[in-house]
């Protein structure tokens, strides 16, 4: 079993800054991609941000310039510093990952937080 906690969500103004993080810990051998989404009331989640395991990262346009990822390999940890925050990035945010638990198997599984609530008042 592989678990994901998020942190670090909070209610600020706009303009302000959050960082979350991600934790993963359980049957980890390596962990290839991971990332973050976000889904508002009545919207799909999509995807903000995603890095894989060599470090290559892409961000959604609405958050380049603002959101910046950093990952610790040796911690499987994830994080995600939000700068200049909008309303519209009020949203509950997910980490997602691709985990392989053993190395027998190269079989990967994607795993889910139960998230953290991002909220940006006007």
């Amino acid at each position: 079993q592989v678990q994901l906690v998020e942190s670090g969500g909070g209610v600020v103004q706009a303009g302000a800054s959050l960082r979350l993080s991600c934790a993963a810990s359980g049957s980890i051998f390596s962990i290839n991609f991971m990332g973050w989404y976000r889904q508002a009331p009545g919207a799909q989640r999509e995807l903000v941000a995603e890095i894989t395991g060599n470090g290559s990262a892409k961000y959604v346009d609405s958050v380049k310039g603002r959101f910046t990822m950093s990952r610790d390999n040796a911690k499987n940890t994830l994080n995600l510093q939000m700068n200049s925050l909008k309303p519209e990035d009020t949203a509950v945010y997910f980490c997602g990952a691709d985990v392989r638990s053993t190395s027998s198997s190269s079989r990967q599984f994607r795993y889910w937080g139960r998230g953290t609530q991002v909220t940006v008042s006007s």
